[in-house]
């Protein structure tokens, strides 16, 4: 059986066409990663343009290099370089400040733009910030949350949809990797006359994303998973052309002014995307992200959600040939369609069995209480991966080589 998988792993490695791409990235000899949907890996071109940054343009040019090195313009020009990712043409994303800070700016800005609608529709399940910012939002509006399945939200929107301002969405489950239809669910919110903001933090730079054509009016998401930008990396907002001369944005920070040299006593707001801007830039991050974006050079899109998809079939054919007789159980849909860049598996003994493979090499994660989480990323990782991965994790549950001790409180997982 194991022969079998070996030889289907070297056939699929052998005609990846994006084999290649791995030596962007700087991973660690010995190590199986399928983390990046938490934490992205370092890429090559990264730790020189930092060294650069760091001794020429700060410690050499010093001020100066917010004109010479077009530090200024850096939110908006890795914004851009984001927008090619998900489908939004130049002067539509913009980068900088958390996932949080640009989730809050969206979700206020829709809810200004629908003044009559109290209500905020978002997903029971999704991830722990967006549900606690929908909230944020609702408190300063005076709004109401409510909290709808992404299945059930086409009937809620027959139902209530003339009351909906906004719905809150990801079109990846975090914990299941379960990818729902966000053409579907974008349109069934137009058609009552809400808005669309959508949570892409587990889908820019796993799959293609079209928010242009979609009609998307608001997204986000962060720099530091798929995108590998570094722990914290600044995150993104896109707003869609149509709203650039009617959204406001919650905080007026001094960098998204018309004129913020000026340093005018009131506030008018600059045109376009740039309004998204609020304090100074990160620069140190920011430009540590433009230079891990550059690991997409010509790289298809729909070449990396192929792959992905070849990917986290394999592994659930793993699952089920070396894990099922173990107890696990996927969460993780058959149905490629509908599975986005992650395979999940479900074991009491999760956060032991973890921290059991890292000790071995493979890095993983977890969610409570009981989700393994494999993350995949086509620019990386290989078929042979995925069954050294499956292979250890089999054996070590066999062998009880682990302690199935729940996991302490606090502890990152």
């Amino acid at each position: 059986m194991t022969q079998h998988l070996t030889d289907l792993a070297e056939d699929l490695d052998a005609t990846d066409p994006l084999a290649h791409v791995r030596e962007r990235f700087l991973l660690p000899e010995g190590v199986i990663y399928l983390d990046g949907n938490s934490l992205g890996p370092l890429p090559a071109a990264v730790p020189p343009v930092l060294e650069d940054v760091v001794h020429r343009q700060w410690g050499t040019d010093l001020i100066r290099s917010w004109n010479t090195h077009d530090w200024w313009q850096a939110p908006l020009r890795v914004g851009d370089s984001i927008g090619a990712l998900i489908g939004a043409a130049p002067g539509r994303t913009i980068a900088g400040d958390s996932t949080s800070v640009q989730l809050f700016t969206a979700l206020s800005a829709a809810a200004e733009l629908r003044p009559d609608r109290p209500l905020l529709v978002t997903d029971p399940e999704h991830f722990p910030t967006d549900r606690y910012l929908a909230d944020s939002v609702a408190r300063a509006h005076g709004r109401q949350v409510r909290r709808v399945a992404p299945a059930d939200l086409p009937e809620f929107l027959d139902e209530h949809g003339d009351q909906v301002a906004v719905i809150s969405y990801s079109p990846v489950d975090f914990r299941s990797g379960e990818l729902h239809d966000m053409a579907a669910l974008t349109r069934a919110a137009h058609r009552v006359g809400a808005l669309a903001l959508w949570d892409l933090c587990h889908a820019a730079g796993a799959m293609p994303v079209h928010l242009d054509d979609l009609g998307v009016d608001f997204a986000v998401g962060c720099g530091y998973k798929f995108l590998s930008g570094g722990p914290g990396a600044p995150a993104f907002l896109y707003a869609a052309e149509r709203h650039h001369d009617s959204w406001r944005t919650p905080l007026n920070g001094w960098t998204g002014h018309a004129e913020p040299f000026g340093l005018q006593t009131d506030y008018v707001p600059a045109p376009g995307i740039a309004r998204a801007r609020i304090g100074t830039p990160p620069i140190l991050s920011l430009l540590a992200l433009e230079a891990a974006l550059t690991a997409f050079d010509g790289v298809d899109l729909a070449q990396v959600r192929a792959k992905s998809l070849s990917l986290t079939g394999f592994f659930l054919r793993c699952a089920e040939q070396l894990l099922a007789a173990e107890g696990f159980e996927p969460i993780t849909p058959a149905e490629p369609e509908a599975r986005a860049s992650q395979v999940s598996l479900r074991h009491p003994h999760a956060y032991g069995l973890i921290q059991a493979l890292a000790a071995h090499g493979v890095v993983a994660d977890m969610r409570p209480p009981d989700i393994l989480r494999f993350g995949v990323n086509a620019l990386y990782t290989s078929h042979h991966d995925v069954l050294a991965a499956a292979t250890r994790l089999q054996r070590t549950t066999a062998a009880g080589d682990y302690d199935p001790a729940p996991q302490e409180p606090g502890t990152v997982t």
